[in-house]
């Protein structure tokens, strides 16, 4: 509902390749594949209107949209930083670290006399955070703007944040972030049992929406369709968009729905 221009959708995709088992290469556009073959038409139709270079290649494949490295940079600027703020604030990174991992990023523009007059942990996080983000954003327009000429021919195959001069030290801080967080037991506890429902869902499903289109259901199986929209069983013209259909429903579930629903199925709800 949305009506998002033929631009805005081109340059949302971040990986202009088909899903097809064809392994990456070096370049950043080829890094994963970024629509299903139910998509292709109108994928093409988008590629062709907005005149995307098309790659030199035996599959769908092409270089991005100018503007998709900015939405990247964004994304990978915001989780960087912000996962690292996340981290301290949880405990889970030490305070010490902050200014020492992030000292160059914003040695040219922190007040010191502002930062010392807060009081706790999270302003003062709250405050280096705003100003590193700020940092990197314009240090990526500069990358951008020095590589325009590159970007628009399709021959830059970075992200805008490789070739920062900040690259050493924002790897630094997605090590740390990944040594300290990502790898929590906490957060690896949640991922052990985020693997465990997905999968359970999709099995559950699946089966039922096969069942159905093979007019075969058992009476679970119609228990298990009255959790699902209409249009994700019905009016599907293959196997392959009835399971494109469920895992779109599925991903689109929020963790509390995902969970509900999945203990619900096991009957573990009262």
């Amino acid at each position: 509902g949305l009506r998002l221009s033929y631009s805005i959708l081109a340059t949302f995709m971040k990986y202009p390749k088909g899903s097809l088992p064809v392994k990456p290469t070096r370049d950043i556009c080829d890094k994963k594949f970024g629509f299903f073959q139910s998509d292709k038409d109108a994928f093409l139709d988008v590629a062709k209107e907005v005149g995307l270079i098309k790659r030199t290649n035996d599959y769908i494949s092409y270089n991005r949209h100018p503007l998709t490295f900015l939405v990247e940079a964004a994304d990978d600027i915001c989780y960087t930083i912000i996962d690292f703020e996340d981290g301290i604030n949880l405990g889970l990174i030490d305070e010490s670290y902050a200014l020492e991992y992030l000292i160059k990023l914003v040695k040219d523009s922190i007040n010191t006399k502002k930062y010392h007059e807060l009081t706790s942990t999270k302003d003062r996080i709250s405050y280096l955070r705003s100003l590193a983000i700020n940092t990197l954003i314009n240090d990526a327009i500069n990358v951008f703007m020095a590589n325009e000429e590159a970007i628009l021919k399709g021959e830059f195959q970075y992200a805008l944040l490789d070739k920062s001069k900040y690259a050493a030290q924002i790897n630094d801080i997605i090590s740390l972030s990944v040594k300290n967080v990502y790898q929590s037991e906490e957060v690896l506890t949640k991922e052990f049992a985020g693997y465990k429902i997905i999968n359970h869902l999709l099995e559950e499903f699946t089966r039922a929406v096969i069942n159905h289109r093979e007019h075969k259901t058992s009476s679970f199986d119609n228990l298990l369709l009255k959790n699902l929209p209409n249009e994700v069983y019905e009016s599907r013209s293959s196997v392959y968009e009835s399971l494109i259909a469920v895992s779109s429903y599925l991903a689109g579930l929020s963790d509390s729905q995902a969970l509900m629903i999945s203990k619900k199925i096991k009957g573990e709800l009262s």
